[in-house]
């Protein structure tokens, strides 16, 4: 039973998580706000971000807010595996693991939307619809040093492996770092 339940609470909590962290990286891609993707994600996740954010104001583009609520939620998750897991917690190791995990659900984020970008410029090339426009928005500022460096070979663009096999090295570093495999 404690293996199913923690594969519900991590995937439940990863599932919120991924939203706020597409908030979080919204302002930092100069998201088109009007989109009715990211107006959802605004709606998704205000209700943890707005008290907060009356105590904790911006920074510049950096959203302090709802880096401190993905943050909370991210380490009441651990905690919370960690304890029916049956291992003892501690503080620090904790809070580590927590902005570890925050960093790797970003770049899974970034590789799962360049293959959502990828299948969907094979299957409607050059149509319009919001969905299309969102994942382009977040895939080009990552994609775009790999497009200046690696050039379309007959018409083919393939600097979106380049860039899958970037950000899974780096993935795969930063797991290494993790005080707790959870």
């Amino acid at each position: 039973m404690r293996p199913a339940l923690i594969f519900i609470i991590g995937t439940i909590a990863q599932l919120y998580l991924l939203v706020m962290l597409l908030r979080f990286w919204l302002p930092w891609l100069q998201a088109d706000f009007r989109n009715p993707i990211a107006q959802g994600i605004l709606r998704l996740t205000s209700p943890l971000i707005i008290p907060v954010r009356r105590v904790v104001p911006p920074i510049g583009r950096l959203d302090t807010a709802t880096i401190i609520v993905a943050f909370g939620l991210q380490y009441l998750t651990v905690l919370v595996i960690l304890t029916i897991s049956g291992i003892a917690p501690d503080i620090l190791p904790i809070a580590i693991t927590s902005l570890i995990d925050l960093v790797l659900l970003s770049l899974r984020l970034f590789t799962f939307a360049i293959f959502i970008h990828i299948i969907l410029s094979w299957i409607a090339p050059g149509t319009y619809n919001p969905a299309t426009a969102f994942i382009a928005m977040l895939v080009e500022p990552v994609m775009r040093p790999f497009r200046s460096l690696i050039r379309p070979i007959g018409g083919l663009d393939i600097s979106p492996i380049f860039a899958i096999i970037a950000l899974q090295a780096v993935a795969i570093y930063i797991v290494t770092l993790r005080p707790y495999p959870i």
